[in-house]
């Protein structure tokens, strides 16, 4: 039994800073690099690709709509061409300062908006999807079900150990309360319940199946760090194996 556990990281910008990227590095397999659409510019994500190759963790080109003051969580409506090509030009970006480092994007994570956007909207799905088969054959992380799934590139399925679900299996907006969790033992108990059993409880008590192949934690929660290495310690606690799916 194997999972991947990722994050988001180099997430900040300029003098301001978000998270503790290389402290994450120590516990997480993969990184979802920011692209510089988000967050990140290109000293941040030189450093963290720099680290992430000397760490021995998968880096991912995380790629957004084009919204620095919204932190990349606004819905936006973009035209298809526009964005295919917007989300080249990160994947490009984040590659080649991965390359330069002795390293290579080894996958692509939407961010923010345009994650829960491609997940219904089969026009932007395809238009990210396009950009990524332009590119090369890197597969794509995200939700079971979503609308990525089927349109040319592989794709891996992932959960989310800190973030609350619907009975649908989506996740709860983040301008619900209780939208992300921050108890480190009730993230790690539903980590490790997602790994070995494929499910986690809904806001409304019910079982939802989540049969996924890496589970995500957020850089960018208070406490990231304590909240990662829960789950890790707990995955491996229960038999699982935590390495990279890339």
């Amino acid at each position: 039994m194997r999972i991947d556990l990722n994050a988001d990281l180099g997430e900040g910008f300029g003098a301001w800073t978000l998270g503790d990227d290389d402290a994450l590095l120590e516990i997480v397999t993969s990184a979802n690099v920011a692209c510089g659409f988000h967050a990140g510019d290109p000293l941040t994500i030189r450093r963290v690709c720099e680290a992430a190759v000397a760490r021995g963790v998968a880096i991912g080109a995380q790629v957004s709509y084009r919204d620095l003051a919204g932190f990349g969580r606004r819905e936006m409506d973009v035209p298809a061409e526009e964005l295919r090509a917007e989300i080249l030009y990160q994947l490009a970006a984040v590659d080649g300062i991965a390359r330069a480092v002795g390293g290579r994007v080894t996958y692509v994570k939407p961010h923010g908006a345009l994650y829960n956007r491609v997940i219904w909207d089969a026009v932007q799905a395809r238009a990210v999807v396009e950009a990524v088969t332009d590119y090369g054959p890197l597969p794509v992380l995200t939700l079971p079900g979503s609308a990525v799934h089927g349109l040319g590139a592989p794709t891996v399925a992932e959960c989310f150990a800190d973030r609350a679900y619907t009975p649908e299996g989506a996740l709860v907006s983040r301008r619900e309360p209780g939208s992300v969790l921050h108890d480190p033992g009730e993230v790690a108990a539903r980590a490790v319940r997602m790994a070995r059993e494929g499910v986690v409880t809904a806001v409304d008590g019910s079982q939802v199946r989540v049969e996924a192949r890496s589970i995500c934690v957020h850089g960018d929660t208070p406490g990231a760090v304590g909240l990662a290495r829960a789950v890790r310690d707990a995955l491996t606690g229960a038999g699982v194996a935590v390495e990279a799916f890339a």
